[in-house]
């Protein structure tokens, strides 16, 4: 087991680990900085985000906000704009609240130590570690889902991986082998490893640099290390939206509440088709519902989108559709506002309304 000597640990996993990363790290924009802002930028982003999808979003987001006090000073809609199409947006909001923070309470520095940082909003124990062993050199080791199937796999663990106590363990057999010289490349190296050799499946044991001492390995239980027990199944809603166009050719947008799901971003207006409903009569009643407006839906759909979020999946139903009685009003939203149509790219949408917003520009007219 890695914590039975703190000796055998270093010479078996850890001195290996970071051999192997120094001479095989990949070459990634945010490992050529010790700066804490930007090394923060990059972990968020890497939240629920591949590398190569994370990558240009990372570049093009210190173009605009290269430090604290640019992303503090942000319009929101202008943060929402860059980050749009990167997901989880709860992120972005947090990481502006988090540099609001920073300059409030540390006159727009970065904090440089783990205690500081963890009262941060959206900043957790990984977050923190990761931080501050990497821009400080102080001895924090980060557990991530990578790290966990690193450790559980060479210490042979088999308790299921979503339980409080198993991450705990593993949270302290990672604290028990991190190099206190060399905590960035020791962190690191375990996300590196995790995320190129020690695969979820089909893992690269041949080229692992800490193999010989591999307990699922030995067992030849690789593919069963780590045991991780089932989600519940992942709901699907059906959803319908209206486009409300005017008599001079605008379409009606609405702004999603800030304490809400995908808050800050504009949408079409709609919701959840209910039992027993069709997509139009849907739309009819979710637009008196969220607008005082009784509706003529349009019968031909425009679209129809499939997209997947964290915990559930949709099917949007879109249809065009014009006022006929009433003002609308923002009843369930910040604010509405009729624009062009090619003055929606302007604006903040989340992915699937941004299918919509492209579909809308390509029709040659609108109808009514």
């Amino acid at each position: 087991m890695i914590n039975d000597s703190n000796s055998e640990t270093f010479t078996h996993f850890t001195a290996p680990l970071i051999q192997w990363y120094r001479a095989n790290k990949r070459d990634l924009p945010w490992r050529n900085t010790h700066d804490p802002y930007k090394i923060w930028v990059s972990e968020i982003m890497l939240q629920q985000t591949r590398v190569d999808q994370a990558k240009p979003y990372y570049e093009k987001f210190l173009k605009h906000f290269p430090d604290v006090q640019s992303l503090a000073d942000a319009p929101r809609q202008d943060l929402l704009r860059i980050w749009e199409g990167l997901g989880y947006y709860s992120r972005a909001r947090n990481m502006q609240d988090a540099a609001k923070q920073i300059v409030a309470d540390f006159d727009g520095k970065f904090p440089d130590n783990y205690d500081d940082l963890l009262p941060l909003k959206g900043v957790g124990p990984y977050t923190a570690a990761a931080i501050s062993s990497i821009a400080y050199g102080i001895p924090k080791a980060v557990v991530d889902g990578n790290v966990i199937r690193v450790l559980s796999r060479w210490n042979g663990i088999e308790d299921d991986v979503r339980k409080t106590g198993t991450q705990k363990q593993i949270q302290e057999i990672a604290d028990s082998c991190i190099d206190p010289e060399n905590p960035s490349d020791f962190n690191q190296g375990m996300m590196e490893l995790g995320a190129v050799i020690c695969l979820p499946k089909n893992p690269l044991c041949g080229e692992c640099p800490v193999a010989n001492g591999c307990a699922a390995l030995q067992m030849v239980r690789t593919d069963s290390i780590p045991y991780k027990s089932k989600k519940k199944k992942t709901p699907h809603h059906q959803i319908a939206v209206g486009i409300c166009v005017n008599a001079a050719g605008e379409v009606l947008i609405a702004l999603r509440p800030e304490d809400k799901m995908l808050g800050g971003f504009w949408e079409f207006p709609g919701g959840k088709i209910e039992k027993g409903e069709s997509a139009e009569e849907a739309v009819f009643r979710e637009l008196r519902e969220e607008l005082a407006v009784g509706t003529e839906v349009h019968p031909k759909k425009i679209i129809e989108i499939k997209h997947a979020y964290s915990h559930f999946k949709i099917t949007m139903h879109a249809y065009f559709c014009r006022i006929k009685d009433g003002i609308p009003k923002p009843k369930e939203s910040r604010e509405i506002k009729w624009v062009n149509v090619d003055e929606l790219q302007d604006y903040p949408f989340p992915k699937a309304n941004r299918k919509l917003t492209e579909a809308i520009q390509e029709l040659d007219s609108l109808p009514f």
